[in-house]
């Protein structure tokens, strides 16, 4: 199997001294006792990340068998029907929002440090307080199913069912500002896993070498940043119009309810494929240590991945079908339906290529039984898939269960079976103890089979007529045997689900368990610890372990890159993004309290929002931005000088510009707040398209005079004007004097007033945001820059800090230039929605 030498030149020769593994265990170290809440490391963070997704899988399965049993025979009352809509809803929400997402974007967090030989991901906090936001923000929304404040209409949440006439109460705006706060957190979480897959692999781990998993969730990451906000834009649009009624979809004022439909599935059709390519992604990692060969069709595999995040971005009127759009919208969307099935079946040809050419006869395990099981029910998902994409089909099955039977087959085989696997697989790195074999077989075979005896008699009853979303039919109808088999089938998968905790409680036990178990080889089975691995290989292939036998032994005696703790601190290597060639050393930070209660009063903010409680949110909010203001401020470390990583190469300890990572996470942000502005920017153009006559109806205010257009964009300039002089006014040591703190404060000023003066102008005319989707869709404009404006400015009020207490100057210069950028971005921004807001309808008038 080896195509390489194992007599490469090893960075570090000879015994290594005693200090420095002591040293890396100590700045490593866990937290002890309570404090454990406050570590950062990713096997404690991703550990528990994983847990709570499961915890939520659970929850929302409990939900999903008390469905099963008001709907096992016809005219029930085992719960009525405003309880049943509460229910329907938190358990889709929950398993969308609370499982699916997070528990892939978990697995991230634990699995990538360790297929890269990192030490950590690059923004170790960053993780810990996407993971805590979610923890307390998910466990809240949950709880409102016993309460009685549950929302009720669907994980997808339709208006006008959701608008204050249908839905009134707080039971949707625990939804709306619930489930952006956890998108909000996730986008958080995608932002780690961006730059830690670019920045922070191995030397030599060239894209080409990369682990498949490590590409998935580079491009689950992307789709993540790209899709995430059109459903962000989706809730703020619907809470606003609750909250203080700008007519966003209500139709006699312009509005329309299918823009709600558009941005939601936007977001929707390629979380189908957010939740499926790192399970894929797991399963090309998986298939190859079972057949004991290397992954057949690696590079087909990596180009089916990237098309699949391509084509899914396509796909979104698929949900749509019914909704009376254009016949030449359906025959485009319907083909790109079909379209993404080709790269979907690569991959699954590719892992039945890699079985049949395995050196071993596929090893029955319980990892290997849950990939069988899911090529099994994806296949017939993917081919159920094809069926709805064809419009007349889907016309007469939309409404039906045949749809509830498709989409369980497609996101349960595509991402639960695999999520099992994984559990079984990668156990050894977090446990002590392998899980059993013999529980692992009960489990898989009673999930599988009752799987299949719930979800495939659904496809018959829905072509039999039985609607979806509804509470209970009549026992006429002939649904019943059906519908009776199905809950059967249900609470079988619920005993598979609990063999597996058993199996959980039984064996599961922190610490490190047997060296690679599975002859994997892969770099998550090098000898690990708290410091993740003891030094950094230099990769030439794409399967280290296999190729060079004794790596796992050099590793751990400290003879590759960074075998101890150079800076006394943590740290890791960063690399060039395509060649991974070294750039300097990364200082992170260690345990903090900083986001854990940031994450703390940033869920109070939104939660408090939501039961109206204004001022404590608005508190909770101040108290929010603090405690990440004193978070960041403990990151920019000065530089240690350069250090010397092995082999001769030493590198420096800090970074600037484009080389910099931060730089990196801070140009991912700004994609984030384009992607939510090329929403709205959309919403707007959709809503004069659909009904121009009703979205500014006759009568309605002139725009402004051009002079507050014309001062707001002089403002724009300006500021970005004045922030590329304070750049170039840098002193050259901390303390000197320096006009950089004036500029910066001039610039913010600058910046707000061109907000100011833009909504100055509209409401000089009279415009109400009440009175017209037009007037929302101008005042909305206005309040997207400004959110960006506010951000902008505590940048650079943070920028004035440090300049003033001497850590900031021309060579220590991050937070500059991050503050920098994005006042760039939002000046862009704040010019382009003057062209929309002032130019549009001057140009159709």
């Amino acid at each position: 199997m080896s195509t390489q030498p194992d007599n490469l030149p090893l960075p570090n020769k000879g015994p290594r001294p005693e200090h420095e593994l002591e040293d890396l265990k100590r700045v490593w170290a866990t937290p002890k006792g309570f404090r454990i809440v406050t570590a950062v490391n990713n096997t404690v963070v991703g550990t528990l990340y994983i847990g709570i997704a499961f915890l939520f899988f659970v929850l929302a399965g409990i939900l999903a068998l008390v469905m099963r049993t008001q709907l096992a025979v016809g005219d029930n009352a085992f719960v009525g029907q405003d309880l049943y809509n509460q229910l329907f809803t938190v358990h889709g929400t929950t398993m969308m929002f609370l499982f699916a997402v997070p528990a892939v974007e978990a697995l991230g967090v634990m699995l990538l440090p360790q297929m890269l030989a990192a030490r950590d991901l690059p923004f170790p906090r960053l993780s810990a307080f996407a993971i805590w936001a979610y923890i307390i923000g998910g466990l809240v929304f949950f709880s409102t199913i016993f309460y009685d404040l549950a929302p009720k209409g669907g994980w997808f949440m339709y208006p006008p069912l959701t608008l204050t006439e249908y839905s009134p109460g707080d039971n949707a705006d625990f939804w709306l500002l619930g489930i952006g706060f956890i998108e909000i957190s996730a986008i958080a979480g995608a932002i780690e896993i961006v730059v830690g897959v670019l920045r922070t692999r191995p030397p030599g781990m060239t894209l080409a070498r990369m682990p498949i998993f490590a590409w998935a969730m580079l491009i689950f990451a992307a789709m993540i940043i790209f899709a995430f906000p059109a459903v962000i834009l989706a809730t703020m649009l619907l809470e606003i119009e609750r909250a203080f009624g700008w007519p966003f979809f209500t139709a006699e004022l312009g509005g329309d309810a299918v823009l709600w439909q558009h941005l939601f599935w936007f977001f929707g059709h390629p979380e189908v494929y957010i939740i499926f390519l790192p399970a894929a992604g797991l399963v090309s990692m998986m298939i190859p240590t079972m057949a004991q060969t290397p992954l057949v069709g690696y590079r087909l595999i990596v180009v089916a991945l990237i098309a699949t995040g391509f084509f899914s971005f396509g796909l979104w009127v698929h949900h749509m079908f019914t909704t009376g759009i254009p016949a030449l919208s359906l025959t485009f969307f319907s083909a790109a339906s079909m379209a993404v099935a080709i790269p979907s079946g690569i991959q699954v040809f590719s892992w039945i290529a890699t079985i049949a050419a395995g050196r071993e006869r596929l090893r029955l395990t319980v990892p290997s039984l849950f990939i069988l099981g899911f090529l099994f029910i994806f296949t017939l998902g993917g081919l159920t898939g094809v069926m709805v994409a064809i419009v007349p089909f889907d016309l007469q099955a939309h409404d039906s269960y045949f749809v509830v039977a498709h989409f369980h087959y497609v996101l349960v085989g595509g991402m639960v079976f695999p999520l099992f696997a994984t559990f079984y697989y990668w156990a050894p790195l977090v446990s002590s103890r392998m899980l059993s074999e013999r529980l692992g077989k009960w489990a898989f075979w009673l999930m599988f089979i009752g799987f299949n005896v719930a979800f495939f008699p659904m496809h018959i009853t829905g072509l039999a007529g039985m609607p979806r979303r509804v509470w209970t039919y009549p026992s006429n109808m002939g649904w019943d045997v059906l519908n009776t088999i199905s809950t059967v089938g249900a609470f079988t998968i619920a005993a598979g689900v609990l063999v597996f905790i058993i199996d959980l409680f039984r064996n599961f036990r922190f610490g490190n368990g047997p060296e690679n178990p599975w002859n994997a080889g892969t770099l998550e089975f090098l000898p690990n610890d708290v410091y993740s691995t003891r030094s950094i290989p230099r990769v030439t292939s794409r399967d280290p372990l296999w190729d060079r036998p004794s790596l796992s032994r050099e590793v751990e005696e400290g003879l590759h890159y960074l075998p101890g703790a150079p800076t006394g601190g943590r740290e890791t290597i960063v690399t060039s993004a395509v060649e991974a060639e070294p750039q300097y050393v990364i200082q992170m930070p260690g345990p903090s309290w900083t986001h854990l209660a940031a994450a703390a009063f940033t869920a109070a903010f939104f939660l408090l929002l939501t039961i109206k409680q204004v001022t404590i949110a608005l508190t909770c909010g101040v108290l929010a931005i603090a405690a990440c203001l004193v978070w960041t401020w403990q990151l920019d470390k000065p530089s240690q000088g350069e250090v010397d990583i092995g082999g001769g190469i030493k590198l420096p300890t800090y970074m600037t510009g484009p080389l910099s990572h931060s730089w990196w996470a801070m140009v991912v942000l700004m994609l984030v707040a384009a992607s939510l502005y090329v929403s709205y920017f959309f919403s707007y153009l959709y809503l004069w398209t659909v009904s121009p006559e009703v979205w500014a109806p006759a009568g309605s205010p002139a725009p402004p005079s051009l002079l507050y257009p014309l001062g707001s964009a002089a403002m724009f300039v300006g500021g970005s004007a004045l922030i590329l002089w304070a750049g170039r006014r840098l002193p050259e040591e901390g303390r000197s004097w320096s006009a950089t703190p004036l500029l910066l404060v001039a610039a913010a000023i600058l910046i707000v007033g061109a907000i100011g003066l833009e909504v100055l102008g509209h409401i000089g005319t009279g415009l109400d945001p009440k009175a017209s989707s037009y007037g929302a869709m101008v005042y909305m404009a206005a309040f997207l820059t400004g959110q960006a404006a506010f951000a902008t400015v505590i940048l650079c009020l943070f920028a004035v800090a440090r300049q003033v207490t001497g850590q900031l100057d021309r060579r220590r210069r991050v937070t500059f230039d991050n503050a920098a950028l994005f006042f760039y971005y939002t000046s862009a921004q704040g010019l382009f929605g003057l062209v929309l807001i002032h130019g549009f309808p001057r140009l159709i008038g």
